[in-house]
């Protein structure tokens, strides 16, 4: 009788051994992938998700100046621009065990992109040229970027970045230089962009459109002003993918002691106010904008100052309440948010690590939780969770 009990017991031990080991193994990871420009590498780490520790792993080898990165919708691709000639997209396919990347193809493209990014069915990338005032389309096959692209359109002048909307129907361009957001149609069954009516918004006088986020809910699109620090709030209407726009917010504190900046590069623009200072040490250079993916919180990168700053969303008008700014790695140019909306990665381009800030998910406040070893000019970070 004890040795049927006994045996009882050890079944039953192992089985719930066995569902621990089970569960253990289809648990949910999270990896860290930072673009290093100068080494020409992409950094990799796994992120502990109960604590926000980082945890190194990988660094594979890229190409000089490679910057933009975006990962396809099934997490299964991790794309990424290389800025240096010859231009290309690289396709990497990740490892859903690991998290290792593992290169499937280099393809070439005519221009240096600033931005890329896919629709939500993965068949297509989007890319923006900062330099050559365009954005092209291009189809992607079994991972792979097609070439020649589908569709080249122009813009005016420093085209930034590109996003298609949620629903995959809307696509937007944020063009610094010419102060516009520009507004498109966009066919998921074929890949094409069509103008929508009318096919820009002007920004208010002396905005330089930079980066876009959408609201969760696809109602509401906030794009970052790169040269006055401050967030435009449009209205999305879902029937005609208009655009309106509702507020416009500063990311700087009342004291800042930063001053209106001007687009960067060459001289293209003849607009006075638009003119590179011959100083820009003060001057305002914004650079990324995400919402944590629950909607509560909006967070903007301000690269002179080196901070990061906070907003608080009413989800219901779209509204943004400034929460605080916060210090962070030097010449922040790229960051982003883990799917469970608990903690931000930032990079500064002049600083050898990275920070890993925990979310306050009551107030949206950052505490800054670790810093970590990474390449040189670190300047993008995309998060998967596999």
């Amino acid at each position: 009788m004890k040795s049927m009990l006994h045996h009882a017991i050890a079944r039953a031990s192992l089985g719930v051994l066995g569902a621990l080991l089970c569960s253990q193994s289809f648990a949910a990871k999270t990896f860290v992938y930072v673009s290093n420009a100068a080494d020409g590498t992409i950094s990799t780490y796994q992120l502990a998700e109960q604590t926000g520790k980082l945890t190194p792993g990988d660094t594979v080898a890229s190409g000089k100046q490679v910057m933009p990165m975006a990962v396809s919708p099934d997490h299964r691709y991790l794309y990424a621009a290389v800025r240096s000639t010859p231009y290309a997209i690289q396709t990497f396919a990740i490892d859903p065990g690991t998290g290792k990347l593992h290169k499937v193809s280099q393809s070439p493209v005519a221009y240096s992109f600033a931005y890329i990014s896919l629709d939500q069915s993965g068949r297509y990338l989007f890319g923006s040229s900062y330099d050559d005032d365009l954005f092209t389309v291009n189809a992607i096959r079994h991972g792979v970027v097609a070439d020649p692209p589908l569709q080249t359109l122009k813009t005016e002048q420093n085209a930034h970045s590109i996003r298609i909307d949620p629903s995959n129907r809307y696509l937007f361009v944020a063009n610094l230089g010419g102060e516009k957001v520009y507004q498109y149609r966009f066919d998921a069954h074929t890949g094409k962009v069509t103008p929508n009516d009318p096919p820009y918004l002007d920004a208010p006088t002396g905005l330089g459109p930079r980066h876009l986020a959408f609201s969760p809910d696809d109602r509401y699109l906030y794009v970052l002003d790169e040269l006055q620090d401050k967030v435009i709030t449009y209205a999305l209407d879902p029937k005609s993918g208009r655009l309106t726009q509702q507020a416009v917010t500063s990311a700087l504190p009342a004291d800042t002691r930063l001053v209106p900046g001007a687009p960067r590069g060459a001289v293209r623009n003849h607009t006075p106010a638009m003119q590179p200072h011959a100083d820009p040490s003060h001057d305002i250079w914004s650079a990324d904008i995400h919402l944590t993916p629950d909607g509560n919180y909006l967070y903007t990168s301000e690269r002179t100052s080196s901070v990061l700053t906070a907003f608080k969303v009413d989800k219901a008008s779209g509204a943004l309440t400034f929460v605080g700014t916060y210090p962070t790695e030097q010449q922040p140019r790229g960051f982003a948010i883990t799917p469970d909306s608990r903690y931000l990665v930032c990079t500064g381009e002049k600083s050898d690590t990275l920070s890993v800030f925990a979310i306050d998910p009551a107030t949206g406040k950052l505490r800054l939780d670790g810093k970590y070893p990474v390449g040189h000019d670190a300047n993008w970070v995309e998060i998967v969770t596999l």
